[in-house]
């Protein structure tokens, strides 16, 4: 008899092996080598890489890993495993569910090799990443059907799309948040995105006209911006404040993690920080929507050198809202939003009870 099964694979961007500079140089030079991180001739790419930029990011980088590096090792990866553990649990055997890093350990082509020496021939992909971007969604949807194609029985594949304004994602993200922001004493709620190079989100605009050529450019999606992440994030923010009741003038949207000197969507979260703090805001929150799990970008980035620069600009407290990481909101969120963009989850679990039912 087939193995009538389904797989599920979750994907997230990856990790470096542990803070040393020489497993942090391995990581980044994964990393940057990806053409839709680094969109540049392959000349160029490599010079910028190992001239500029691998000579030093790796102890810098290194040394910020080591802030957040915890007994289980690196927060992302451990948070992204117990995400995989509890959404297994509850899907039962009907569904293998697997971890795949596009970067580092453990890779998507371990990943799908495991479900494909399973006999699993439905696979379903859903890259983590709430916005898309082509640098993090487009890269591991293109690595995924890269592995997949070198296998020798290639899988059928769905893919779940970006879920910026799906209602269970923003539940789950204002279950999180509510306890935080609406504390009285809160004066302003930063909404943190990773960036993005500004030619990135320009070439997401099919029309060549809208992307970035107005103030309110971003305020509606529309046919011209539906792929843009900074819409998406607009979006995203926008959902997450209302729910949670937030007024329009306490609301900030930002966005951090910038690198080199082209220009990367604005504003910029360490500016706006510096800016509020020294005007006068004594109490803030942050949180980052981007990161379905806390990393270097939420733990070090936002609630360490973030939190330092709001007081050495005068604030008092600039509290972090700890990312979805493997809560039980998040695990009914991934389980939803993978039944209702695809087909075969939804069918694994009939199969499963139909199986039971015969025994």
């Amino acid at each position: 008899m087939h193995d009538s099964r389904s797989g599920l694979l979750l994907i997230n961007v990856g990790t470096p092996e542990s803070p040393q500079p020489s497993d942090v140089r391995t990581y980044l030079r994964e990393f940057l080598s990806d053409p839709r991180v680094l969109d540049m001739p392959a000349w160029k790419r490599r010079l910028v890489l190992e001239l500029l930029i691998l000579p030093r990011r790796p102890r810098q980088s290194g040394a910020a890993y080591a802030q957040i590096w915890t007994d289980r090792g690196s927060p992302l990866l451990f948070h992204s495993r117990d995400l995989t553990a509890k959404v297994q649990e509850r899907l039962g055997p009907g569904v293998k569910v697997v971890l795949g890093m596009r970067y580092g350990r453990p890779s998507i082509a371990s990943s799908l090799a495991e479900l494909h020496d399973a006999g699993i021939q439905r696979v379903v992909v859903f890259p983590l990443y709430p916005q898309y971007s082509s640098a993090a969604t487009g890269s591991s949807i293109e690595r995924v059907f890269e592995c997949a194609a070198g296998l020798w029985n290639v899988p059928a594949l769905q893919i779940v799309p970006p879920f910026y304004d799906h209602p269970e994602y923003i539940r789950s993200c204002a279950s999180i948040a509510r306890p935080f922001v609406l504390s009285p004493d809160v004066e302003l709620v930063f909404f943190s995105f990773h960036g993005l190079p500004e030619r990135h989100v320009q070439k997401s605009d099919r029309t060549g006209t809208h992307c970035l050529a107005s103030a309110s450019c971003c305020e509606t999606i529309v046919g011209a911006n539906r792929d843009c992440y900074r819409a998406q994030c607009y979006a995203t923010a926008g959902l997450l404040a209302d729910r949670l009741g937030i007024p329009q003038e306490k609301r900030i949207v930002c966005f951090q993690s910038r690198l080199g000197r082209d220009p990367w969507i604005q504003p910029y979260t360490d500016v706006v920080v510096e800016e509020r703090a020294r005007r006068g805001c004594k109490r803030a929150v942050i949180l980052s929507p981007a990161f379905v799990a806390d990393c270097l970008e939420t733990l070090e980035e936002l609630g360490i050198r973030a939190a330092e620069s709001w007081k050495a600009c005068g604030g008092e407290s600039l509290k972090l809202v700890p990312s979805l990481n493997s809560g039980d909101a998040w695990v009914d969120a991934v389980l939803a939003i993978a039944r209702e963009t695809t087909t075969w989850l939804g069918r694994a679990d009939q199969e499963v009870s139909a199986h039971a039912r015969s025994l």
